[in-house]
């Protein structure tokens, strides 16, 4: 399954504002609502947490990168023989 660790430190760091930090906030609920709306799923572990969806093709479409094993991406790459 494609995967990418959803890492939030930093999210508001560069923001010079409380507005800034709100309308950063908003953007991120938005993604977040539209992510799942398209099927993505949060899957927590104890060390992190992970962006997961069961179509590599969707995960694509938004421009993510899998960090699944390469050996766990070659398998999905359809055999056309």
């Amino acid at each position: 399954m494609s995967f990418f660790t959803w890492k939030d430190n930093g999210l508001t760091s560069d923001c010079s504002s409380l507005d800034a930090m709100a309308s950063r906030f908003e953007e991120t609920a938005s993604l977040m609502k539209k992510l799942s709306q398209k099927g993505f799923k949060l899957k927590k572990t104890p060390k992190e947490q992970l962006i997961i969806h069961p179509d590599p093709k969707i995960f694509d479409q938004w421009g993510f990168i899998s960090e699944e094993k390469p050996f766990k991406q070659l398998c999905l790459i359809p055999n056309d023989d």
